[in-house]
């Protein structure tokens, strides 16, 4: 009887292959692959060389529990090629004379995940054997032009897959500013946990077998882990809290990255971690795919629509002080909200509405049952194209409802204004290989005040009523529920006078005498203009209340009458004040105050509304990095912080990370700070990878929970 060939040892060359794939900073240890590109592995023979006449070799590959030819989820393929149908690929690179190097080649619509490899040897006259050669992961590829991730530009592929730090824009529209993010998605055993997020999944769970075989879809893997970012259907990642009071977890404003978020899931068992709001969603989202291999970016909306009741119009309620009712309506405009874009070919949609797609984690509303939305395909938004999956109306209404303005008063109601243009401004994104901001409003709709902008909005409506005629979301698969999760209302418009009338006869604006920084009285005047020929008498009710980022008010803390008269073409300035006493104990994480004024005249039933929202500043976290950083050599790190308050602030903590600076997040108890006093620590580290990093710091206390800064570092490798 012939001898049989025997496998003694397999090399699966994983760093070299990984550094081919880009997956080096991942892994060097472990084999992690793209689909589409090939990879080699060594096998050694204990007896004999491989004898292409006399022996066969046949290649399994198997992901998932219940692998299965029909589902592709198995594969046979044989090292010559005739082994069947399979698109898996197996060549010889070369026979030595006990060893034999392969090229395996995973087709670029396999199911990413963790695979399983194995090899049959037959022999001729001899034994069949069969061995386990070890496991490797197997990632989208956006390098392979097959693939459904795929993005030509590689400064693009270097900024929207391989960069694991970056900003995302907070604020108002009137002060936007740059909160650094630590996306980790290359830091150790995130992608683990990324592979266990998609077996927790009501998919998985549900149905394992089918639910691995959908994983070559960007489409239907972006849904999942969508739904699987937030906690409300299932043990997702983060649990969400917008009522401000987070004693039993982490103030959201406080987290600086995603590692920290996604380590802590695992070890507590995959039970949510508290709390996160729309950014932070947003941020973790981004770790998971472009650690999977889909291109992806952090978007913020500024004065973003919430509408609950599919017909594009935010209907925001004030009192008669200019107050906004928060009891009236579910729907809401937030100050800003955030999301993800994923870049995915669309086959299941009419061509052209491939590219970037909409993917939003924050839970608002259902999608077939689940707390997810999208991928909503931008330029489907953008013309309007609200019938297309996934959840494109919401995402519409997002970015480009219009809001109306209503009066109650005495029981009734009384239209103020319809505006168009307030939903949807400044929607930005880190530029590409840069920290400035990117503006990509015109990727999102046409120009305001436009034709084409109308067009497309009134086509939009009129698609969404056609659809509501068939039925209450019948056959409609971008139906939401109207379950929202908060059931409060509006926030104030950051507008000039709003009334009913097209002819605005007198004018009313605010405008800040001082930089509105935090800790100090708020100087501004209220401008009133009149307009028109006539003699004019007006009482003003002015108030001040804070927001939340969400438009959610809180109770008003300062209120103010006034009475001016204003003769023909007059302008006059109505000086006002709100001590930092009056707002401190009032203000919310998000520093916002919304400040309004709702006028009448005494000859006229007409009101006139006028409104800014405040945006209170601080100094930022100064970082210094103390002589040149070198890979495994100590680094020392300068860190300066202030207390911008006249008054002592306690329980102050600092916390710094960074991928590739620091193995875990740091944490210095600082304790008290003195009213205005500056203070520095210094502390030690060593860089592990090299390359661009950045560092993230913030800085909380018992007044204060989000003074952030970032310092980028470029690591040598020493050589």
């Amino acid at each position: 009887m012939a001898q049989g060939l025997e496998v003694a040892l397999t090399d699966l060359q994983s760093s070299r292959n990984n550094v081919r794939h880009r997956t080096e900073e991942i892994s060097v240890d472990r084999l992690v692959v793209r689909r589409g590109q090939a990879f080699s592995i060594t096998l050694y023979f204990k007896n004999r060389g491989f004898q292409p006449g006399m022996d066969s070799i046949t290649f399994v590959t198997e992901t998932g529990p219940l692998p299965d030819l029909a589902k592709g989820t198995r594969a046979v393929f044989s090292l010559t090629g005739s082994g069947g149908p399979s698109p898996w690929i197996a060549s010889l690179e070369a026979n030595r004379a006990t060893s034999l190097d392969v090229s395996l080649c995973a087709p670029p619509m396999a199911a990413v995940g963790r695979y399983l490899l194995k090899i049959r040897i037959d022999s001729y006259q001899g034994p069949v054997t069969a061995y386990q050669l070890g496991e490797f992961i197997l990632l989208f590829n956006p390098w392979c032009p097959g693939d459904a991730v795929y993005l030509e530009s590689e400064p693009q592929r270097q900024e929207y897959v391989m960069n694991d730090y970056g900003f995302i824009y907070q604020g108002s529209k009137s002060w936007i500013r740059p909160c650094p993010w630590n996306y980790g998605q290359f830091e150790e055993n995130v992608i683990d946990i990324c592979l266990e997020l998609l077996e927790k999944s009501l998919n998985f769970q549900i149905d394992p077998s089918t639910d691995c075989a959908l994983r070559g879809s960007p489409v239907y893997i972006s849904r999942v882990v969508c739904a699987m970012i937030n906690s409300n259907d299932d043990n997702g990642v983060l649990n969400g809290n917008w009522s401000e009071n987070y004693v039993d977890g982490v103030n959201p404003a406080e987290w600086t990255g995603s590692v920290a978020i996604l380590k802590q899931w695992h070890a507590m068992g995959c039970q949510p971690v508290r709390y996160g709001q729309c950014w932070v969603f947003a941020a973790v989202m981004c770790t998971v795919m472009r650690c999977l291999g889909i291109p992806t970016r952090v978007i913020t909306n500024f004065d973003s629509g919430h509408d609950t009741d599919r017909n594009l119009i935010i209907d925001e309620y004030y009192d008669n002080t200019g107050r906004i009712l928060e009891n009236m309506k579910k729907d809401t405009v937030w100050n800003f909200h955030v999301w993800d874009e994923c870049w995915m070919a669309r086959k299941d949609l009419p061509p052209g509405y491939g590219g970037w797609q909409v993917l939003d984690a924050t839970p608002q509303e259902t999608s077939n049952g689940l707390y997810c939305c999208g991928p909503a395909s931008v330029k489907a938004i953008k013309e309007g194209e609200v019938d297309l999956n996934y959840d494109t109306p919401f995402a519409f209404s997002m970015v480009n409802a219009d809001c109306m303005s209503w009066l109650v008063y005495g029981g009734k109601e009384q239209k103020l204004h319809r505006d168009t243009a307030t939903v949807g401004n400044f929607i930005s994104t880190k530029s590409i290989q840069s920290d400035e901001r990117d503006d990509v409003t015109e990727s999102y709709k046409y120009e305001e005040g436009s034709l084409q902008e109308r067009q497309v909005f009134l086509k939009a409506l009129q698609k969404l009523k056609a659809g509501r005629s068939l039925g209450p979301h019948q056959g409609d698969s971008n139906s939401f529920s109207s379950t929202s999760r908060r059931q409060n209302s509006p926030r104030s418009l950051d507008t000039p006078s709003l009334r009913p009338s097209d002819v605005i006869q007198v004018s009313l604006k605010f405008e800040l005498l001082d930089p509105p920084n935090m800790g100090q009285d708020i100087n501004f005047v209220l401008l009133a203009v009149n307009l028109s020929p006539q003699f004019k008498d007006l009482k003003l009710n002015l108030s001040a209340q804070s927001l939340l980022h969400d438009g959610s008010p809180l109770a008003p803390f300062w209120q103010d009458v006034a009475f001016i008269t204003l003769f023909p073409e007059e302008e006059k300035t109505y000086p006002c004040k709100i001590l930092y006493s009056q707002y401190s104990q009032y203000l919310s994480t998000d520093k916002l105050i919304r400040i309004s004024a709702l006028g009448e005249e005494k000859s006229s039933p007409e009101k006139i509304l006028v409104n800014k929202i405040i945006t209170l500043t601080f100094p930022g976290i100064m970082i210094n990095v103390l002589g040149a950083a070198l890979v495994n050599q100590p680094l020392t790190v300068q860190v300066v912080f202030s207390n911008p308050l006249s008054e002592p602030v306690e329980d102050c903590v600092l916390t710094l990370e960074g991928s590739g600076l620091f193995k875990k997040q740091q944490r210095v108890l600082i304790g008290v700070l003195k009213p205005h006093h500056k203070a520095s620590i210094t502390l030690k580290t060593v860089p592990f990878k090299s390359g661009q990093r950045q560092i993230q710091a913030n800085l909380r206390s018992n007044k204060f929970k989000d003074i952030k800064g970032y310092k980028n570092v470029y690591v040598d490798t020493g050589v």
